[in-house]
C-alpha cells in the first residue's frame, strides 16, 4: 500500500509583491523550459499527439507557442514556488547585476 500523503508548504497566506510577480512569467518559461530540456535528453522530440512509446510529445515548443492551458500549468507552478519561498520567510530582491 502506498503511505505517500503529500504535504507542500502551506502557501494560502502567502502574498507576493507585485515586484515580485512580474517576474512570474519568465519563471513560467524557465519551467517549461527546464522540463523541455529534460525531455529531451531522455530522447522525447516534437510530435502533434503524445506517444510515450515513440517519446513524442505536442508541448515539446518554445515557451511563446504552448497552448494557454499549458502555459497555466507552468504559470501555477512559478507562483506556488515564489509563494513558498516567502512562506518560509525568505524575500527576493532584484540584483543591479544578474548572473547569465
Amino acid at each position: 500500500m502506498n503511505d505517500f500523503n503529500p504535504q507542500p508548504i502551506d502557501t494560502s497566506r502567502a502574498k507576493l509583491p507585485f515586484e515580485v510577480d512580474e517576474i512570474r512569467e519568465r519563471l513560467a518559461e524557465n519551467v517549461h523550459n527546464n522540463w523541455a530540456v529534460q525531455r529531451m535528453k531522455e530522447g522525447w522530440t516534437f510530435g502533434v499527439r503524445r506517444d510515450d512509446e515513440q517519446k513524442k510529445h505536442p508541448c515539446l515548443v518554445p515557451y511563446s507557442d504552448l497552448p494557454d492551458r499549458e502555459k497555466e500549468y507552468d504559470r501555477k507552478t512559478s507562483i506556488e514556488t515564489l509563494k513558498a519561498i516567502y512562506a518560509l520567510g525568505y524575500r527576493i530582491a532584484k540584483s543591479d547585476s544578474p548572473v547569465d
